[in-house]
């Protein structure tokens, strides 16, 4: 019997997660709270909303700590191991780090899906992993209503060189990595059952080089694009940098098939409400509604938006004084 994943969630991916306005409410008293005695400095917490928290722990090494997990993007259960597991690493190549060991998270409906099928989500995973030089060792696992998988990740950095979302400045080109539209395409994949290999490549793409490529360019501000969409992580970019970004409509790139998919409805609930978040604080007035949501796309596994121009990838705008927004499109 052959299994759709994607049918076994109520949603799919980053598009899953919490809506960025009631997450930043939630956590809005948890920051300033210190441990007693703790063994190292932290350097990056929840106070901006960075990629993942870093600690510099004896040594002068900054750790870099994340997780990420998520239900089924995709139906077949190695490819979203995989795309699951490129996520969860991407958080440490935001932050400039260099991830060292991950562990497992899973929830499976034991009673729903064969664990075979579980067994071949963990070996996307590891595969992954090992791409990425990473050590894959462990993990945990729950009987669990919905399919979820992802991991929990531990890189290291230097201190000094954080790619982080709160050093932006006036005058820096704004560099995105991977293009737009993995969102519609996975809607339209959950809805139809069309499988759509330009998103799995992009999806399952390490961003361990872009990652590189901006410490050897002397960035200093960098995040990723993933269920917030691009106009979402920017906006939080923006706003911790107390700068205005310029974004060109016409020189972000997009996935063969976005536009079609937009156009024939597959939009997710979790880009809609991106969109709702953000438009407060973004002069839109140059856009459709539908580039809008466009660049409001909840991606997963998406690229890095870095402050800073990178060689053979797009640059689609620029960081500006602060202005009466956080973000001006056209």
């Amino acid at each position: 019997m052959g299994y759709r994943l994607t049918q076994y969630a109520h949603g799919g991916g980053c598009a899953c997660k919490i809506p960025p306005g009631e997450l930043e409410a939630a956590v809005a008293g948890l920051t300033g709270v210190m441990p007693a005695d703790p063994p190292g400095e932290l350097l990056v917490g929840l106070d901006t909303g960075d990629d993942a928290a870093a600690v510099r722990i004896a040594g002068g090494t900054a750790l870099i700590v994340t997780t990420d997990f998520f239900t089924p993007v995709v139906d077949d259960a190695y490819d979203w191991g995989r795309i699951a597991a490129a996520n969860a690493l991407s958080d440490v190549y935001a932050m400039g780090g260099t991830p060292v060991v991950a562990v497992n998270l899973l929830g499976w409906p034991r009673e729903t899906l064969p664990f075979e099928l579980a067994a071949e989500v963990l070996r996307g995973g590891l595969d992954v992993c090992g791409e990425a030089g990473c050590h894959l060792a462990g993990g945990h696992s729950i009987d669990d209503p919905e399919p979820k998988y992802g991991l929990a990740v531990t890189g290291v950095a230097d201190p000094a060189r954080l790619l982080r979302n709160d050093a932006g400045r006036a005058g820096v080109p704004l560099t995105l990595t991977k293009p737009l539209g993995i969102g519609v395409l996975n809607s339209r994949h959950k809805a139809t059952g069309d499988r759509f290999p330009q998103a799995i490549e992009a999806m399952t793409t390490l961003n361990a080089p872009a990652s590189r490529a901006a410490l050897a360019a002397g960035v200093s501000c960098a995040t990723d694009v993933t269920g917030f969409g691009l106009l979402g992580h920017l906006h939080k970019l923006a706003r911790a940098s107390g700068v205005t970004a310029r974004l060109d409509p016409a020189a972000v790139p997009y996935l063969d098939g976005a536009r079609e998919a937009l156009r024939d409805g597959y939009v997710s609930g979790g880009t809609r409400r991106n969109l709702d978040w953000v438009r407060p604080h973004a002069d839109l007035s140059r856009i459709s509604e539908d580039e809008a949501l466009l660049l409001a796309d909840a991606q997963t596994s998406g690229g890095l938006l870095v402050a800073g121009e990178l060689p053979g990838h797009p640059v689609i705008g620029s960081l500006e004084p602060r202005s009466d927004h956080t973000i001006v499109v056209g």
